[in-house]
């Protein structure tokens, strides 16, 4: 893509009306969202433009669960659903409240996995996957039937919808062929919610992952930290436009917090069939490539739970649901 194309393209991107256009032409979509208004106290119509700032004098400071400061142990063991779960799973739930994110090794079988991968080329193949300028395969799970009952089969599922303490939905899918050598962020920049914190990702390894092929990495505890929204940082937007190089300046903010906080990264050396479950808080990202060569085949699955305002702070558009998974039911 040329200079001038790609410049005019973030132009674009950042017009406004642009996306009141869209949210308008799925107004079918977005109306359900008019009881999730009423139920919160958001003055707003459904096709309007939503960010953090619309929820700033609403008097709401609901929590996942698991997000209470409050001692969990015995309240998480004797919660309906808990005895169902494997003892190894178990004592990630125990430790979700403190560390934001668990770690479940050969979740998916080696055949799954590279059904996953085989499913993802035939895609390619026939020119069915969306690609990224990122290279990033995006809504992979809307165009096959396979790769949605790996994502939403019930082991899973029911998992993040205990940890979430609400049922959860499928949102969006990401393939990854290369890793994604993302800095830092925490995912409720992307996809956030009202209240804040009912979002869930899911990283699934479709090859054995290295060091040389850019692994995941993390900082533990960090969900515990305050949310980076528009008004803690300098996205440079207005009523027209979206800042400019706003995510940029949004990733800036995080290295800030992350050198305030003085820390600790870890990486997530996975095999093949391991996931990681994380909070919608939790600073992540991909480590640099280090072998061109090499790849660091992945999934991510994010879903959002029902009966909380669903939204994408940055471009500050309400969440549209397509495909299989219906945009929101009623509360």
């Amino acid at each position: 893509m040329s200079n001038i194309k790609l410049s005019f393209t973030k132009f674009f991107r950042r017009l406004k009306f642009l996306y009141w256009i869209n949210n308008f032409l799925h107004k079918k979509e977005l109306d359900c969202n008019v009881e999730l208004y009423k139920k919160y106290g958001l003055s707003k119509k459904v096709t309007n433009l939503i960010a953090s700032k619309d929820f700033a004098f609403l008097n709401n400071n609901e929590l996942p669960w698991l997000d209470n400061d409050t001692k969990l142990i015995d309240i998480i063991k004797s919660k309906e659903g808990f005895t169902n779960f494997s003892d190894t799973t178990k004592m990630a739930i125990e430790n979700w409240s403190s560390k934001g994110y668990m770690i479940l090794n050969s979740f998916y079988s080696n055949e799954e996995a590279d059904s996953i991968n085989k499913e993802i080329e035939k895609l390619q193949v026939q020119n069915k996957s969306k690609t990224r300028l990122d290279e990033r395969i995006i809504f992979a799970v809307r165009q096959s039937q396979l790769l949605y009952d790996l994502a939403t089969k019930n082991e899973l599922t029911s998992l993040l919808s205990f940890i979430l303490g609400k049922k959860v939905k499928l949102f969006q899918s990401l393939n990854f062929i290369k890793g994604s050598q993302q800095r830092a962020h925490s995912d409720t920049i992307h996809m956030t919610t009202f209240p804040l914190g009912y979002l869930i990702a899911v990283w699934v390894a479709l090859e054995d992952i290295t060091m040389e092929s850019g692994p995941l990495f993390y900082y533990e505890g960090t969900h515990k930290l305050p949310y980076v929204l528009n008004n803690n940082f300098e996205h440079g937007g207005n009523n027209f436009l979206l800042g400019k190089e706003s995510y940029v300046k949004y990733e800036n903010a995080i290295d800030a917090i992350i050198k305030k906080n003085n820390l600790q990264k870890k990486t997530f050396l996975a095999k093949k069939g391991d996931i990681f479950i994380w909070h919608a808080n939790i600073l992540h990202g991909g480590e640099k490539i280090i072998n061109p060569l090499s790849t660091r085949k992945s999934m991510v699955l994010h879903y959002f739970t029902e009966d909380v305002i669903c939204y994408h702070e940055i471009t500050q558009r309400p969440a549209i649901y397509s495909g299989k998974e219906s945009h929101c039911p009623q509360p």
